[in-house]
């Protein structure tokens, strides 16, 4: 069974509300750099250390252990990660531990999950 979305069945637009959302979206370059980083995280593994970082700094040994993977994939999801600067690490001692970026992305990756949850 095919279904479609409901459409208009004349077309008219309303230029005033068209230009006015055009102004409100992004630049272009922005734009590219947001569908990127949704890009990133649709990657099941990428995503799962997102969201163990929305409840923890970890190491690189810890990210392993909770997404069930080896250390150079997650050494290397985390690189992409924190090349979009989703994640960042901080060193301690002989140890390097990652966070989430800042609170943008930790409110992201939260309402999604609430989003799917509801």
């Amino acid at each position: 069974m095919k279904t479609t979305a409901p459409v208009c069945e004349v077309e008219i637009i309303d230029k005033a509300k068209v230009d006015e959302t055009k102004a409100l979206l992004p630049a272009e370059r922005h734009t590219r750099t947001i569908a990127g980083i949704f890009k990133l995280l649709g990657e099941p593994t990428r995503l799962k250390i997102v969201l163990a970082l929305t409840e923890n700094e970890l190491c690189v040994c810890d990210l392993t252990a909770v997404v069930d993977s080896k250390i150079s994939a997650v050494s290397h999801h985390l690189r992409l990660l924190k090349g979009a600067r989703l994640v960042k690490d901080r060193k301690e001692g002989k140890m390097v531990y990652y966070s989430l970026d800042d609170d943008h992305v930790k409110t992201l990756v939260n309402q999604l999950k609430e989003h799917v949850t509801e």
